[in-house]
């Protein structure tokens, strides 16, 4: 074939252009796949977190399976439902469906013997949506764990959420009160209330604190029943 014709300009145009677009799509599926995975094992960190589980350093994924052992879904009735998989429902999604029609990830996990269930949360900050998990001892009212995050809070301020001293704050705190969830309050530093346990909030960081009080008494109010049935 004549290297100089037009056909040949065509024809080889068209090769690269199908070559390229093959390499395209195929780097994008890959990248695809792996942001998954990193996703997932974000999420695993952040749960493992609220149990207070050291994993500077450590295989997330082989902890993960050394202390959670189930990811049962429950309905917004508290009841146990027959699906599997609740790790890869999403509360913010499951928040957006009717009551009726939601579904909400329970993790069992096991620490030194002991039962313990992390519930996700999920709320809105000052900049943009704030996040965790708040892992419960077997009694499901006594805090074993807590973790925080958010996407733009203000750094020094509200972001602070995010650090281990703010979630310190919360364990030992007990989110039910006669039978009752009432969560735990988040107040400005020196005030209290008291009709619930409390924690300081973040100095500077009003707006912020609210947020995260919101966020822990709306997140767990879905999971209300489940948490003061005792026979769960």
């Amino acid at each position: 074939m004549n290297t100089n014709s037009n056909l040949y300009t065509i024809i080889y145009a068209s090769v690269i252009v199908v070559i390229v677009a093959f390499v395209l799509a195929f780097t994008s599926s890959a990248l695809k796949d792996r942001q998954e995975k990193n996703v997932e094992l974000d999420k695993m960190k952040q749960i493992l977190s609220a149990l207070n589980v050291d994993i500077k350093g450590q295989d997330a994924q082989a902890l993960y399976a050394k202390y959670v052992k189930q990811d049962i879904i429950i309905n917004s009735e508290g009841t146990t439902t027959d699906e599997k998989g609740g790790f890869n429902l999403v509360l913010k999604e499951e928040l957006n469906k009717k009551l009726s029609e939601r579904k909400l990830a329970v993790y069992v996990c096991e620490i030194d013997g002991q039962t313990k269930y992390v519930f996700p949360l999920y709320g809105q900050g000052l900049w943009g949506p704030i996040w965790g998990y708040v892992g419960l001892n077997e009694d499901k009212n006594t805090i074993f764990g807590a973790y925080f995050s958010h996407q733009g809070e203000t750094p020094g301020l509200g972001a602070e959420i995010a650090t281990k001293p703010f979630q310190n704050n919360f364990l030992g705190k007990q989110i039910t009160r006669s039978g009752a969830l009432t969560s735990v309050a988040v107040v400005k530093p020196g005030q209290s209330v008291n009709d619930r346990d409390y924690v300081d909030g973040i100095s500077g960081g009003t707006i912020t604190s609210k947020a995260v009080d919101n966020m822990m008494s709306n997140s767990l109010s879905q999971y209300g029943q489940f948490i003061t049935n005792t026979n769960n």
